[in-house]
């Protein structure tokens, strides 16, 4: 696997963690043992590899949402709406992946640019 798409993966999960306050040094642990992880996965279906970045920001919200924390919390539907999180789209990562508001539906942003 080419290690700068590791590393691209890593930024753009991190450039989100830190837009919404929340590089912690647990989610930081954890984005760090996710991308170790899909770095192995790449290594064993190479063809995947195209499918990192959004997959490690789906390991990464899973680990927190296990440690008791939504992330990223959605910010456009108002204060009047309950609270909720994004999602990634495509839901088994792909090719450029985004945030998805739960709620609407809509696009909310691009991985790495909440």
């Amino acid at each position: 696997m080419d290690a700068t798409l590791l590393l691209e993966a890593r930024a753009l999960v991190l450039a989100d963690l830190q837009a919404r306050g929340q590089a912690s040094p647990e989610a930081v642990s954890a984005l760090e043992d996710a991308v170790s992880e899909r770095g192995w996965w790449a290594d064993q279906w190479p063809e995947g590899s195209r499918y990192v970045a959004g997959l490690v920001a789906q390991d990464v919200q899973d680990a927190l949402f296990e440690a008791g924390s939504r992330w990223p919390l959605c910010r456009d539907c108002g204060p009047e709406a309950p609270e909720h999180p994004l999602y990634i789209s495509p839901d088994l990562g792909g090719p450029d992946p985004i945030w998805i508001c739960e709620e609407t539906g809509d696009v909310v942003a691009p991985l790495g640019r909440l």
